[in-house]
């Protein structure tokens, strides 16, 4: 059976997997819908790259803060139930953005953006764990391959209707448009007839203590995660550029909306088409990435992956300043960095693994995944300041050349012992087994709870 025809397979026999997949198109469309809208029109309101800013951090901070948690509690009760609840209560958080209409009532938006973002932290666990009970195991492959095809999907379709939604009523437009897709991915949730129960928890088994016991096993696993990546020279270059770079996406976040309104002259709706041009680019980047990636070392993807990707965004930057205030060619570099991005996220993720042990491997990525997150929040917030006192442009173009000199640094440190990251893992492999005892088990969980 071919690939397509098991595709094709898998969803008509699987009633509830299409009602799940076509509820998370759904709501991602709608979170989608609600970035790219909120981005826009916060900055056409008040012209502030500070209160872009604050937007993208309301948003992202719980995440970040709650995360760690979630996968506890959502282990305690019903998937289906609270993926149902999570959607009908991010409904109404987001409700009361139809009140903002200018800008002395956009800080109504920081607080329901919050309360947005920490109920939406328990809809992705729910969904993953509740995910493999509607196929059987040798089809789980093929539903997860589905499930991420569903999100490029949305992006392509949600940012175009987030800019439509910004230009044409503004942020209460994007509200009850965000409010529908909510209440359709409910709907479609509910009437998945696979139970979402879980086995009942022992008796006298407390939720607040195993909050607790995730909480202090997430900080141990951080020191050793420390260790583990102190230990390795590629980890440590991994480290490096992921903090570059990861700068650079929190500084791409904020200004882009900016860029597109001022520096292109574009409204809501070009930046809705432009931002979810790259979700084209990923598609076609990702089945070049599965073809050709393996007869390519993971030092040159990462390192020539990034460099590119890094090039390709500072012509988007840059060209206005020849062009004029034109915004075709940004789609147009949109659709073309989902290539070496899609090559660069193939190395990096090779790379890493290559260079840990499986017993230490959540640990470091762990480690690793906490530091990506605190460098967006650096970028963000330094976005934010640094687009009013500097420009737009200047401060955008870090976050093309940080990929430039991250991939530059790959190449130069590694290139010369590409075959590094095989020894580090057989030499980690064999010290792991004796020094991370419950590693297996660590490293499931670090993986779920920080990303």
């Amino acid at each position: 059976m071919t690939s397509r025809s098991r595709l094709v397979s898998v969803l008509r026999q699987r009633r509830d997997l299409r009602l799940l997949l076509a509820a998370n198109v759904v709501s991602l469309c709608g979170d989608w819908v609600l970035g790219i809208g909120i981005a826009y029109a916060v900055y056409d309101l008040t012209g502030s790259t500070l209160a872009s800013a604050g937007s993208l951090l309301a948003a992202f901070l719980p995440q970040v803060l709650v995360g760690p948690v979630a996968g506890v509690l959502v282990d305690r009760w019903d998937r289906r139930r609270t993926m149902v609840g999570a959607n009908l209560a991010m409904a109404l958080a987001v409700l009361p953005l139809v009140l903002v209409g200018d800008a002395s009532t956009v800080w109504l938006l920081y607080p329901l953006l919050v309360l947005q973002s920490v109920v939406e932290v328990f809809f992705a666990p729910a969904e993953q764990a509740f995910l493999p009970r509607l196929v059987p195991d040798d089809e789980l492959v093929t539903a997860n391959a589905l499930n991420a095809q569903a999100g490029q999907v949305a992006r392509l379709v949600g940012g175009a209707l987030g800019g439509v939604a910004a230009a044409a009523g503004g942020i209460p437009a994007v509200a009850l448009l965000d409010v529908a897709t909510f209440l359709v991915s409910a709907l479609l949730i509910s009437r998945i007839r696979t139970s979402g129960r879980v086995p009942a928890e022992p008796e006298g088994a407390d939720a607040v203590a195993a909050v607790e016991r995730r909480l202090t096993r997430f900080r141990t696993e951080l020191v050793e995660g420390l260790q583990v990546v102190r230990g390795s020279r590629v980890l440590v270059v991994v480290l490096v550029f992921a903090l570059i770079t990861s700068t650079g996406e929190g500084i791409m976040g904020t200004l882009f909306a900016p860029f597109v309104n001022d520096v292109l002259g574009g409204s809501g709706q070009a930046y809705g088409v432009i931002s979810g041009s790259q979700a084209i680019g990923g598609i076609v980047g990702g089945l070049v990435a599965a073809s050709i990636g393996h007869r390519l070392s993971p030092v040159l993807l990462l390192g020539a992956g990034a460099m590119v990707f890094g090039a390709v965004d500072l012509a988007i930057f840059l060209y206005p300043l020849a062009l004029g205030e034109i915004w075709w060619p940004a789609v147009l570099g949109m659709v073309l960095v989902g290539l070496p991005g899609a090559l660069t996220m193939a190395g990096y993720t090779t790379l890493f693994q290559r260079a840990t042990a499986d017993a230490s491997r959540g640990r470091a990525f762990s480690l690793v995944a906490l530091c990506r997150t605190v460098a967006v929040l650096v970028g963000t917030t330094l976005a934010g300041f640094l687009g009013e006192q500097v420009g737009i442009l200047p401060v955008l173009a870090f976050q093309g050349v940080g990929y430039v000199v991250a991939g530059a640094m790959v190449l130069l440190v590694l290139r010369a012992s590409d075959g590094q990251a095989r020894d580090e893992a057989s030499r980690a492999s064999s010290s792991g087994r004796a020094g991370w005892r419950s590693g297996s088990d660590a490293s499931a969980t670090s993986t779920t709870s920080v990303s």
